[in-house]
């Protein structure tokens, strides 16, 4: 019993120092004046751009070694109980619902706005030959995909930070889930690095889509509190020695997987890599934001 109870307070701990840790990393790009794009010379302007890719990296990583892994192995370990396993990939399918259901929401939502559809077409890149000097171009498609970020930032930030969020409840699940203290404290040191990171990066996405500051403010403390909840969760079903369930939280998690997909790859990398310049600047960045998390992700 005094051993249920150590282990108790050990979740608790975790629970307090995840939600803590994630609002502080959370709140500096929200604090600071010098992410915001509005401010700043081209250097300036660099710099962010390379943040910006470091955290395409982060989510890439996120989602290809850890959201997805995760999922699969979930899913597979439901579907052999069911005996659902056989023939049709089933698991694959939930995950690609999730990316539909995000693309069919974000057109709609665009062709709904009016105000909204002048940009929506406006080009990503500069045409050729709109300002023959370097400066001129690099003003030309700072601009246009300035104009393509603010047609879909708020809706698309949204998405990601909801299904961020999504994996974060599942991620506080697994802590509150384990019976070892030793195996929470491990736990929690990977997803404390992990999450530290993620919700750095996604604060510099909100920051950088022109979120208002009360919005990120919301966002940032919604995403904290998630881990804790999920943790807060997986304490009530042990507890409560409670077994169903897992099937349902296995295809949110692929629909949340999904969604992950498509902001990844529809939203975040094709920002950073179609504008022209500094392209092997940023794709080193890129890599690096990959490869940190890949490296949490090979000791976790």
């Amino acid at each position: 019993m005094a051993a249920m109870d150590y282990l108790l307070q050990v979740k608790v701990g975790a629970l307090v120092g995840l939600l803590v840790l994630t609002l502080i990393f959370g709140f500096i790009p929200a604090r600071m004046r010098w992410f915001q794009a509005s401010s700043g010379t081209e250097t300036h302007r660099a710099v962010l751009s390379f943040v910006s890719c470091f955290a395409g990296g982060v989510f890439l990583s996120a989602c290809l070694l850890d959201i997805i892994p995760d999922y699969l192995s979930d899913i597979h370990g439901e579907l052999e109980k069911r005996g659902l396993d056989d023939g049709f990939p089933l698991a694959e399918f939930i995950m690609a619902c999730g990316f539909f259901t995000v693309l069919i929401l974000e057109k709609t939502v665009l062709s709904c706005s009016e105000g909204h559809r002048n940009e929506e077409t406006a080009p990503l890149l500069a045409p050729a030959g709109q300002g023959q000097n370097s400066l001129g171009d690099l003003e030309g498609s700072a601009h246009h995909v300035h104009v393509d970020l603010n047609a879909h930032s708020s809706f698309r930030s949204f998405m990601l930070f909801l299904s961020l969020s999504l994996h974060s409840v599942f991620e506080g699940l697994a802590i509150g889930l384990q019976t070892t203290d030793t195996k929470v404290l491990e736990i929690c040191i990977a997803i404390l690095v992990h999450k530290s990171i993620i919700v750095f990066s996604l604060s510099v996405k909100l920051v950088q889509s022109e979120v208002r500051p009360l919005w990120v403010a919301l966002y940032v403390a919604f995403f904290a509190v998630m881990s804790p909840l999920g943790i807060g969760i997986g304490i009530i079903v042990i507890e409560s020695q409670l077994e169903a369930g897992t099937f349902i939280q296995a295809v949110l998690e692929g629909l949340a997987a999904g969604t992950f997909v498509y902001i990844t790859f529809l939203e975040i990398l094709p920002h950073e890599l179609n504008s022209p310049e500094r392209p092997l600047l940023k794709v080193l960045f890129l890599l690096f934001g990959f490869s940190v998390m890949a490296g949490l992700s090979f000791l976790g």
